[in-house]
């Protein structure tokens, strides 16, 4: 299986050309997913005893499979959290795969994972942490979160003896991210979530600890504030929530997966007063820091802890352990045990660009949002739901409901022009569904805007 031959290596040279055409293509087809159905129909039995071979699986993968999927970085897909990829950082990522590096230990991975630190350097530098504060890539930001909050539980647990027996709480928003509510799941915590679709004020924690009983004041091991809601671009009270998880010995953890990339920019850094006070944060450059999926990362104040929760114990393990073992190793501050390097294409892009084209492009970003919410106020047919905040922007088309809004989704990804997705906003007692953009491409162009709102015209 590991033969090579001539005709692999054609092969090799036919994938090499395939990726550098979709590395450079800055407007690829918008494409839309077939059923399982007609895909088996389209390709037939792809694993077979004698296999296919190499040409006929590529053939099928470029012809029909690549057509069923979305390009994440078109300038007009503005669903979601979308990603913009810098074609650096893609293009590391062939080298990142090509090099099979284990990202877990110092002793298998230390060229790959010196790389990641020094990226993750820069990252926690964002977050004016007090020295000595680091982290570690992880595949995204429930990974993250996840990490964080088990650091969180392990904390307290270790804080009474009676903890180690008791079921976890913790506290957010309504508006926050639904890992932190799956990732509660996961951990078998309870979780109390503080209605709210905006911001989540200091004042709203208080006066919910002041009416909560003893004993599930007991059990509250953390507060998850939100850097920038996936919904709307939110910013939470973090100043005013952080001061008084200090206060009451709580541990405080923001989860800025989306908006954490504008940190970058002085301009909205003000915007995160209170992060500094955080005992953990997640940020995910994969979403707005462009970096390829899978690229999340978890900070920690005092990653000592985190350690203490997540370092693995195995006889096969002790050699990484070992002295002349020394170095950082990732696993040991985060869920995962196997993974790869997958802070390596943001540390290229980041030496090959530098910090101030991150900073030009999540400005773009915010700019972006701000003129999508003046062609929405001079529309006669459409109106904001709320101002834009980072790079989201809420607005609804008057007179459409949510069948509206759906198939004019449905339409305009079957046209092959842009996927922008309906979501929810909730007035009072009642949820409204409304569109949604959020702008992390700085190739989208206000022409792109333009027309997507135009085609809301029928």
């Amino acid at each position: 299986m590991h033969n090579i031959d001539m005709d692999f290596v054609e092969m090799t040279l036919d994938v090499m050309k395939y990726a550098i055409g979709r590395i450079t293509d800055s407007n690829p087809k918008m494409n839309m997913p077939k059923s399982e159905a007609d895909l088996k129909a389209l390709v037939g039995e792809t694993i077979t005893p004698e296999g296919i071979g190499g040409e006929r699986a590529f053939e099928l993968w470029k012809k029909h499979l690549v057509k069923a999927t979305v390009p994440i970085d078109h300038p007009r897909h503005l669903a979601f959290v979308p990603a913009s990829p810098t074609r650096a950082a893609v293009m590391f990522d062939l080298v990142t795969s090509a090099s099979s590096i284990h990202g877990s230990y110092w002793l298998e991975g230390a060229g790959g994972i010196f790389c990641e630190n020094e990226a993750m350097r820069w990252l926690v530098s964002l977050t004016d942490l007090p020295k000595g504060a680091f982290g570690v890539f992880t595949s995204g930001g429930t990974a993250a979160n996840l990490s964080a909050l088990v650091t969180a539980r392990d904390v307290w647990r270790k804080r009474k003896v009676e903890n180690q027996t008791q079921k976890g709480l913790l506290i957010t928003s309504s508006g926050a991210h639904s890992s932190v509510k799956a990732m509660a799941k996961v951990m078998d915590a309870d979780i109390v979530l503080i209605d709210t679709q905006n911001e989540l004020e200091a004042k709203d924690l208080k006066k919910f600890l002041r009416e909560l009983n003893v004993v599930d004041r007991n059990r509250l091991f953390a507060v998850v504030a939100t850097g920038g809601t996936t919904n709307a671009g939110i910013i939470d009270d973090l100043d005013g929530i952080g001061e008084i998880c200090q206060r009451e010995h709580i541990w405080f953890h923001v989860d800025a997966a989306y908006g954490g990339g504008a940190l970058v920019s002085e301009k909205f850094k003000p915007l995160f007063k209170g992060i500094e006070k955080a005992d953990s944060i997640t940020i995910d450059p994969h979403k707005w820091l462009f970096s390829p999926y899978d690229c999340g990362a978890v900070i920690y104040r005092q990653p000592e802890l985190a350690k203490a929760a997540h370092a693995q114990e195995g006889s096969y393990l002790e050699i990484f352990k070992d002295k002349g073992a020394e170095g950082f190793n990732p696993s040991d501050y985060q869920i995962q045990l196997t993974r790869r390097v997958r802070g390596l294409p943001l540390w290229f892009s980041l030496a090959m660009h530098g910090t101030d084209r991150y900073k030009a492009a999540i400005e773009r970003g915010v700019a972006l949002a701000q003129i999508a919410g003046e062609l929405i106020e001079a529309h006669p047919k459409l109106e904001l739901v709320r101002p834009p905040s980072l790079s989201c922007v809420l607005y609804r088309r008057l007179g459409w409901q949510a069948d509206d809004y759906k198939n004019w989704t449905y339409r305009n990804q079957r046209d092959g022009f842009a996927l922008v997705a309906p979501t929810q906003w909730k007035n009072g007692d009642t949820k409204e569904t409304v569109s949604r953009f959020c702008f992390i491409n700085p190739d989208t162009t206000e022409k792109d805007i333009a027309d997507v709102l135009h085609s809301m015209n029928d």
